[in-house]
């Protein structure tokens, strides 16, 4: 019959060593987990730009071959950085942390956002990658306009744990379809966002049903979601979008 004090002794060395290995284990897949996240990301990103054909064991290639210029931008719309060479997933702007980047905005603080330049046939289309808010965690995404820097060319979207059915409709296609071709800015140039109307954008004004889109039935709080982090993001990289438009003309 074996002791309290040999029971716990024993059950004491199995926690640790069950925790070692549990470190152990998380430590090496730790490079095949941030892989995928930057393969997810990369897929992301060409998907908004509507490149077919992405497929995970082509993802990295693709991103580099269609992907011109990776590039940082402040808050002020100028370029830090512009990485038009090797390997784009390298660069600061990939590497950059939109959550701490969005934080420092908040608090009124310097904060610096990524760009990428896709050329697709030709086809010159900005990705602005955008991070918000909803009914139970975070949401992302990434928004492609064309050259005109207004028209949307395509968006994806991404949920953390939203609710199947409701929320987490926000992947499909029935909802991201409908960004293709909207405007950001009206016919005087000046910024609107996009409008996830909850009813439907049809019970907008007509002039200004080209800047809305249907909210997501029974999924209010995480379409309010989407709709606060279309504006909030958008507006972060205005003075850059403007300075394009400037500099084009």
């Amino acid at each position: 019959m074996y002791s309290n004090g040999y029971i716990f002794r024993y059950a004491a060395i199995m926690v640790i060593v069950a925790a070692a290995l549990l470190s152990a284990a998380a430590m090496l897949l730790k490079p095949f987990q941030d892989r995928n996240m930057a393969i997810e990301k990369m897929g992301g990103i060409l998907t908004a730009a509507k490149i077919s054909g992405v497929e995970k064991e082509e993802t990295i290639a693709k991103f580099n071959k269609y992907v011109t210029d990776a590039i940082v931008v402040g808050q002020d719309g100028k370029i830090i950085e512009s990485l038009n060479e090797g390997e784009k997933e390298d660069g600061a702007a990939f590497k950059l942390n939109m959550k701490e980047e969005l934080y420092k905005k908040s608090k009124g603080e310097n904060f610096e956002l990524p760009v990428y330049k896709v050329d697709n046939n030709g086809e010159i289309i900005y990705i602005f990658p955008m991070l918000g808010t909803g009914l139970w965690g975070p949401i992302w995404g990434n928004i492609a306009l064309a050259d005109d820097l207004n028209t949307i060319v395509g968006v994806t979207f991404g949920h953390k744990g939203e609710t199947p059915g409701l929320g987490a409709e926000i992947t499909t296609p029935e909802f991201t379809e409908q960004f293709i071709g909207k405007q950001i800015f009206d016919a005087n140039n000046k910024f609107t966002s996009i409008m996830v109307v909850k009813g439907g954008a049809k019970i907008l004004p007509q002039k200004q049903q080209i800047h809305g889109v249907d909210a997501i039935s029974g999924g209010t709080i995480t379409s309010n979601g989407v709709n606060d982090m279309l504006n909030n993001v958008l507006e972060s990289y205005l003075p850059y979008i403007e300075k394009q438009k400037k500099d084009e003309r």
